[in-house]
């Protein structure tokens, strides 16, 4: 039976106005600030609105190591919401990151969800939603203005000239600058770029010593400020946190803050709306919040705090999604997220599929574009078995936690009985509270009502939630205690420039930081062709850097690019508008 396109679907959804979405979580008109009929920004005093309202139940959407075609879990995190609104008849609300457009124009494609799980307007959600990402860009790239000018202005007049201008010498060290500026497209050619090329000369004709001077961008939600954007919890907390951001050091090794630089206040009013959560709503009529897009290998990679705080309060259950495998998105959710939130998690869902499980059992390569090979369309028991243990480290991983896993079996036309069962019941004995084959990309809410009625039963088991390390720890200690106990590695090797980070960040005080590791998804390991479950690695940290402002200390392990580049065969390239009706047209 043939399948209409995940727009064709959006487009002919029953979509009701967002009016009449936020009435039954409470809010009013006055509450909101409407884009169009079906979209609206929430005013965050809706938190003081609500505050004698108990918590509802909290639950992450997680995965096992992907494909690189990914394995439905926001997919699954919305089949999840419908089945509990739709289905059981709960109050239920879904929490998810907004999508950058560079994926969304090359090859992983959006983020809405897919099939009859998804978040509608599609379209809206994709392309540029209230312009959230447009506000970080625009703030991210103010401030590196602000920098090079900052230097270029330093260069050419006395102490006593820039004080009359009401400006104090920061005296930047260039060589120590971490700011690039960003755009929310992958363009590799962008990755190193040389700046301030027609700079003039010294009044004395000796050479600027700061330009020209190599630069780069990165992709928007690469950005700090999106990482605060997701971590904030008020409009005060957004602005101590930006006026933090350390962007360089100057000639004497102190930290060059957005604070010192003078440019906290514009970058905070620039994010003034972005902010508020957005409100929207799914296929079945469920509300959802979209609100940041922070990168999930650099950043870490959750929805706001902002948004989960108050769904919290309006909903009785929450489904919120962690970017990527559960060794990566989980671990910065509970390690980081929960840490600045405060809110404790109920649940875990954690989604596999039997392709990807077949993957780490040694199957032939998954690669975006070309055709699965027949080991992932056709019956193989003994290929999957034998990449069971990467579902049952993701297990263990989520337990030693202290949280109760659901493992949802996203299912495929091609999947057998056979090869489901084996999942199910390996994951049982694993320490799953339940594991449920779901299908809900082709049956919507009714296909996750069985993972819904599991997933409302977990919450009500005890749990005994805990940090995997406490903040006190050396930095060191506490990347290894995150490599050797949720990746598996032996243990952990510095380059020297690494050991040298290190020992600065400590000795400015910056020691008592979260970690927030950046490695592949598509290994436990830091080796993308590492599947399954490693042995005898060790995690190599060439870098460490500090995102002060957003809260974390973030070490590079092996080649990590803040810049993505587009594809031989970009999903743009199949993008168009029909003239006549204004509908987007080859959008997924």
């Amino acid at each position: 039976m043939s399948v209409p396109s995940d727009i064709e679907i959006a487009q002919a959804a029953d979509i009701r106005p967002i009016v009449e979405i936020a009435a039954k979580l409470g809010f009013t008109e006055d509450d909101l600030d409407l884009y169009g009929k079906y979209k609206a920004k929430v005013h965050l005093d809706v938190l003081e609105k609500f505050a004698d309202r108990p918590q509802g139940k909290y639950i992450d959407v997680t995965a096992i190591t992907p494909t690189p075609l990914g394995e439905g879990k926001t997919t699954t995190t919305i089949g999840l919401t419908q089945a509990l609104g739709s289905v059981l008849g709960k109050n239920v609300m879904a929490c998810i990151r907004q999508p950058s457009m560079g994926p969304t124009f090359n090859i992983k494609g959006g983020a809405a969800g897919g099939g009859y799980s998804q978040i509608i307007p599609m379209e809206d959600f994709n392309l540029h939603l209230t312009g959230d990402i447009h506000a970080i860009s625009v703030a991210h790239n103010l401030v590196a203005a602000a920098l090079d000018t900052r230097m270029y202005h330093e260069s050419r007049q006395s102490d006593e000239a820039l004080q009359r201008r009401g400006v104090t010498r920061i005296d930047i060290d260039p060589d120590t600058i971490m700011w690039n500026r960003v755009v929310d497209v992958c363009d590799r050619s962008l990755r190193e770029i040389m700046i301030g090329l027609n700079d003039d000369k010294l009044k004395d004709g000796s050479p600027s010593p700061i330009f020209p001077r190599k630069t780069g961008y990165d992709i928007s939600v690469a950005s700090e400020l999106m990482a605060i954007l997701a971590l904030t919890t008020s409009l005060k907390d957004m602005r101590e946190r930006i006026g933090r951001v350390v962007v360089a050091l100057d000639k004497k090794g102190e930290p060059v803050t957005l604070e010192r630089l003078g440019v906290a206040g514009a970058a905070t009013v620039l994010l003034k709306d972005a902010i508020m959560p957005n409100l929207m709503q799914t296929l079945e009529g469920q509300p959802a919040f979209v609100h940041a897009g922070p990168f999930a290998n650099i950043a870490h990679g959750n929805s706001s705090i902002i948004a989960d705080m108050i769904a919290l309060k309006v909903a009785d259950y929450v489904v919120t999604e962690s970017g990527f495998g559960a060794d990566i998105g989980m671990e910065k959710f509970f390690n980081i997220k929960c840490r600045y939130s405060g809110l404790i998690p109920n649940a875990v869902v954690l989604v596999a599929t039997v392709r990807a499980l077949k993957m780490h059992g040694g199957g032939p390569k998954v690669t975006p574009g070309a055709p699965l090979d027949k080991a992932y369309t056709e019956e193989n028991l003994e290929l999957l078995e034998a990449g069971l243990g990467n579902l049952g480290a993701h297990i263990k991983n989520a337990l030693r936690f202290g949280i109760p896993v659901v493992v949802a079996v996203n299912s495929f036309a091609t999947d057998t009985p056979a090869e489901l069962e084996m999942v199910r019941q390996y994951a049982v004995e694993q320490g799953a509270e339940d594991a449920v084959v779901s299908n809900h990309w082709a049956e919507g809410g009714k296909g996750a009502a069985a993972l819904a009625e599991a997933v409302v039963a977990a919450c009500e088991k005890p749990s005994n939630f805990q940090f995997l390390y406490p903040l006190e720890w050396p930095i060191k200690k506490k990347i290894e205690t995150i490599a050797t106990q949720i990746y598996g590695a032996d243990g952990v090797t510095y380059e020297p420039l690494a050991e040298e980070q290190i020992a600065k960040f400590e000795e400015a005080g910056f020691g008592n930081l979260p970690i927030c590791m950046a490695k592949t998804h598509l290994s436990l390991s830091h080796d993308p062709t590492l599947k399954g479950v490693p042995k005898g690695f060790t995690i190599p940290v060439r870098e460490v850097r500090a995102s002060v402002g957003a809260g974390f200390i973030y070490p590079l392990i092996g080649k990590m690019s803040t810049m993505p580049g587009l594809a031989t065969h970009p999903a743009f390239m199949d993008i168009d508008i029909d003239p006549e009706t204004g509908k987007i047209i080859g959008l997924f």
